[in-house]
């Protein structure tokens, strides 16, 4: 897509100046001016407000916002646009995030097309009804986080054991990298290519042996629970605003 065709509305004068700077092809103002269609990337906190400065042209729509249901903006514009709702990850910054859509009542293919359109040139894109889409927030969504703190442990770890901090950094960040690519480009499941590298009665043994029994497995699951269900009051206090 031309720059030209785009216009990004920011509400922060400083963030408005640093956008000109970084993209000077593309409009930035303060105010949104109507549009056909519309990419919604805002705190959920400010989804009436957009979604009431955009409604008077908005034919469809593509909602970034986590918790906030393609029902309740539908509820809160008056030209009823076709939405479609997304929860991509922060991955996305370099091309590799991950990110779900689920359409709204009155979106159609096309528009599902349309958001996978702009989704691709940042990640992969994957369809989900709406009901899963928490489970997707907690997930993918908040995910990033959970391997950052690993990392940060690990790194702890090495330093704690002797390693230089900045060898400690780089051993696990290309071992976080490389264990990742093995999963996408490889065709062995999470479980396979865990066996794979833990010999019997070896280190790594030892180690997941460790992980178990501080219940490392369950807190995970908990964590992704968790953010899950604070998706799903977001979308509740959004529903009774």
């Amino acid at each position: 897509m031309p720059a030209a065709s785009l216009t990004v509305a920011e509400k922060s004068p400083k963030r408005r100046d640093e956008l000109r700077a970084r993209y000077p092809g593309i409009e930035i103002q303060e105010v949104p001016k109507p549009s056909a269609s519309v990419v919604l990337a805002v705190k959920p906190t400010d989804a009436r407000a957009a979604t009431e400065a955009l409604d008077a042209g908005a034919e469809r729509m593509l909602s970034m916002m986590a918790g906030v249901t393609t029902r309740s903006l539908e509820a809160a514009t008056r030209r009823r646009p076709r939405i479609v709702r997304a929860m991509p990850n922060m991955p996305a910054l370099i091309g590799t995030g991950a990110a779900a859509i689920s359409p709204g009542e009155n979106a159609e293919e096309e528009d599902l097309l349309w958001a996978e359109d702009i989704l691709r040139a940042i990640g992969i894109v994957v369809r989900v009804p709406e009901e899963s889409m928490d489970a997707v927030t907690g997930l993918s969504g908040s995910g990033p986080a959970f391997v950052f703190l690993v990392a940060e442990a690990m790194v702890d770890a090495g330093v704690l054991l002797g390693l230089p901090r900045d060898t400690a950094v780089a051993l696990v960040s290309q071992t976080l990298l490389g264990s990742a690519l093995l999963l996408v480009e490889g065709d062995q499941t999470a479980a396979e290519l865990r066996g794979a590298v833990t010999s019997p009665g070896g280190t790594t043994a030892a180690g997941l042996l460790e992980l178990e029994r501080r219940g490392v497995r369950a807190a995970i699951s908990e964590a992704i629970a968790a953010a899950a269900e604070r998706s799903r009051q977001l979308g509740l206090d959004d529903s009774e605003d």
